[in-house]
């Protein structure tokens, strides 16, 4: 995953975010603990945004972590899975709480081409497809796609190798420190067309691009507190 920042000087650069290395451990302060809970099939967020993010119970629930972001960024990241068993998942709901921190000015800044408002929630989004998405997606290392990766393998099971998803985010602050990220993600089918660094779906296969969002939004409610 690509993350975008604005810095103090209004120059909007790429960012990929990343998680402390083993090697880094002792330049940063502990990592704080998980602050959402999960009820079932619902995270419960009490900020940031405050409100119940709830999944299909076609989706189970896996794990939770938080990750050191290179220093940056403090990210809070949920797994819900469709699986048969260990290896790759059939689809993923990958959740991720994130701010800056307090050392730093850099804000979040998305120039993404859709729209959508789930529970009076809005987002940006876009929709992709990958060839190799484990490759592509988890090149650094370093990366929270590498965090959420590790995660996975503690449970044996991992990404889809080529895959579909939906990338959503909502930035529930004013000062543009703070976001949630959502990505639906699922097994790509063999005639739908992809890349190795993500093809825009709503050009290369509409109909498909349209199905795949239409699953993200059957599966996922939020309500606000």
């Amino acid at each position: 995953m690509r993350m975008f920042l604005t810095l103090p000087v209004l120059l909007i650069l790429s960012l990929s975010t990343f998680v402390q290395s083993p090697n880094d451990l002792s330049k940063y302060p502990p990592l704080p603990p998980v602050r959402r809970h999960v009820q079932s099939q619902t995270i419960v967020s009490k900020e940031l945004p405050a409100a119940d993010l709830t999944f299909s119970p076609h989706f189970h629930y896996v794990d939770s972590q938080v990750a050191n972001l290179y220093g940056n960024a403090i990210a809070e990241q949920h797994l819900f899975v469709k699986s048969a068993g260990a290896g790759p998942v059939q689809a993923f709901y990958w959740v991720q709480f994130e701010h800056f921190l307090p050392s730093n000015k850099y804000t979040y800044d998305y120039k993404l081409p859709g729209t959508t408002d789930i529970g009076g929630v809005p987002f940006v989004y876009d929709i992709k497809a990958f060839l190799d998405y484990q490759s592509d997606d988890l090149s650094d290392p370093r990366s929270d796609s590498a965090a959420m990766a590790t995660l996975m393998a503690r449970h044996h099971i991992a990404f889809p190798k080529n895959a579909a998803r939906v990338r959503m985010f909502h930035l529930p602050t004013k000062d543009l420190r703070s976001e949630l990220m959502i990505i639906y993600g699922e097994v790509l089918p063999p005639k739908v067309s992809a890349t190795t660094d993500g093809i825009e779906l709503n050009t290369a296969s509409s109909e498909f691009a349209k199905a795949l969002f239409g699953r993200a939004m059957q599966n996922l409610t939020i309500r606000k507190h």
